[in-house]
């Protein structure tokens, strides 16, 4: 239950205090916070330019390099599943500097597939180059994110964590927001270099990047550093007694349960080679019945979930509220997936030969730094809020201006809508972990906060799955010869969008009911 009588937040106290303790900060955490800028800026530099990059230079349909997108975005997330335990085994350091090199080769692959003469196409050399190059950055992204979590939580006391983790926040934001300078400039001064279009130039830039990211890492995140801010925190704390005690409790249940994982390890055997099947039906390579493969992974997942609930009858998803909810999110989210899966196509192709055209990097990249500063000031304006009603709001706000896009192109409308979807986001994002901490059982709120982030790996694969037919169909490339039709692809999204809000508001007793005796 909000704390009524708090005191009243200063919005630019909020904006200026995540800088103070960046400064003060143990040397340790600017070991994890300055790469995490560099990789904030590379990661979504790439998300911007990768599609026109697979289609232009590889030479792969839309709907294809949608699909690239879906299995970049969505095989991160689920690589965390996986991955985010090894730093507790190998240190977070070097988590950190591991997967930073990874990532590193991973992004020069990347670049040698669009320098070296390798022909293009689906299943030429080219792709798979550029497939190998991804799958790294893909698999060392799991390790590198947890890790860097993993030490905010060690660097930070209980006092300080919140401001840690909206500083890294931030930065990644303000990382994502300067990709928009640095790409349109690259492309442009090499586009002679690199034909067609210069984007294999900013690739090899990230790539060099990553490596700065790389030295940071070694160099500022220290053995010295790591001891004296351990050091540093533990001076700052007194109670650690009851935490070390209930970590030991669930790490004996975790080993109870891996005793009956047997049938789930070979659900997810089946889920490998659906996804496999899947590959060789989009590369030509096998010919199915329409939607087989679609349906026989579908069927793997479901089936890997029942196994894996089946001997956890305490787990989150067994929580019918708590499911409800996270799913239902799920259209609303979309329009986070359509910031790289639709809006970089949309200003490359509809402004085409305009300022916004030409500098499509930029435009597609102003919500981070409009998070960066909006986030903190509503925060501090709706704290008192009722959480569940800042939801419903806060969704509403996101989708609603999606219909200014469906008037057609125009790069007014655009801003306007950036600046009002921003805001709503601002309004739900944050209170969405909120509202999963206050109604999870006691001593089960990791295990709530780390399920409430799974929906976001569907809607990453569900929305790259259908994105690339809108963009094919509706904002085909100029010398195409078919009609822009940008409007009814935006309506499109808009209605999926309101479909959050207005199912959060008709579920709105429903979902109250009982909750709200866990939170007060």
């Amino acid at each position: 239950m909000e704390n009524q009588n708090s005191k009243p937040v200063n919005p630019l106290r909020e904006i200026i205090d995540p800088f103070i303790n960046l400064v003060k900060a143990p040397r340790a955490l600017w070991g994890i916070n300055i790469p995490y800028i560099i990789e904030g800026l590379v990661y979504f530099g790439i998300l911007t330019i990768l599609g026109k990059y697979c289609s232009e230079n590889v030479a792969l349909s839309d709907l294809q390099a949608g699909w690239i997108y879906g299995g970049v975005t969505g095989g991160i997330t689920l690589s965390m599943l996986f991955l985010g335990g090894v730093s507790d085994k190998i240190g977070i350091a070097r988590s950190l500097a591991l997967s930073l090199f990874i990532m590193m080769i991973g992004r020069l692959i990347v670049s040698l597939s669009g320098t070296l003469e390798l022909g293009n196409g689906p299943g030429s050399p080219m792709f798979y180059v550029m497939i190998a190059g991804l799958f790294m950055m893909v698999v060392a992204y799991g390790l590198y994110q947890p890790a860097a979590y993993a030490g905010i939580k060690k660097y930070t006391t209980p006092k300080t964590a919140a401001m840690g983790y909206a500083v890294i926040y931030a930065l990644m934001n303000l990382g994502a927001f300067l990709s928009g300078f640095i790409s349109p400039l690259v492309r442009h001064n090499f586009v002679d270099i690199f034909p067609p279009n210069g984007l294999t130039a900013v690739f090899w830039v990230y790539t060099i990047l990553t490596l700065a990211a790389i030295l940071g890492t070694v160099f500022i995140l220290s053995k010295k550093a790591d001891r004296d801010a351990v050091a540093q925190v533990k001076k700052e704390i007194s109670e650690l007694n009851s935490a070390d005690s209930s970590a030991e409790d669930d790490s004996a249940l975790s080993r109870d349960e891996k005793k009956n994982n047997k049938p789930f390890y070979r659900s997810l055997v089946l889920v490998g080679l659906a996804v496999f099947l899947l590959i060789l039906s989009l590369l030509g390579k096998v010919s199915l019945p329409p939607y087989t493969e679609y349906i026989v992974l579908m069927g793997t997942i479901i089936w890997s979930v029942w196994e894996f609930l089946k001997v956890r009858p305490e787990h989150p998803f067994r929580d019918k509220r708590f499911v409800f909810f996270i799913f239902l999110l799920i259209p609303v989210q979309t329009l986070f997936a359509h910031n790289w899966l639709t809006i970089p196509y949309y200003l490359d192709r509809a402004f085409v030969g305009t300022f916004v055209g030409e500098y499509f990097e930029f435009f597609s990249n102003l919500n981070p730094i409009l998070i960066f500063f909006l986030a903190p000031i509503i925060a501090a304006m709706t704290y008192k809020s009722d959480i569940y009603k800042m939801m419903i709001l806060g969704t509403f706000v996101m989708a609603v201006p999606t219909f200014l896009l469906a008037v057609g192109p125009n790069a007014y409308l655009f801003l306007i809508y950036i600046l009002i979807m921003t805001v709503g986001e601002a309004m739900w994002q944050p209170r969405f972990l909120q509202w999963i901490a206050d109604i999870a059982p006691e001593g089960k709120t990791g295990a709530y906060m780390g399920i409430g982030q799974f929906p976001w790996v569907l809607t990453k694969l569900i929305t790259s799955m259908y994105s690339g037919y809108f963009i094919a169909n509706y904002v085909p490339k100029p010398d195409s010869g078919m009609e822009m039709r940008t409007g009814d692809m935006w309506l499109f999204y808009a209605a999926i969008a309101m479909i959050s809000p207005i199912a959060l508001w008709l579920a709105r007793n429903w979902m109250k009911k009982n909750l709200m005796k866990r939170v007060e």
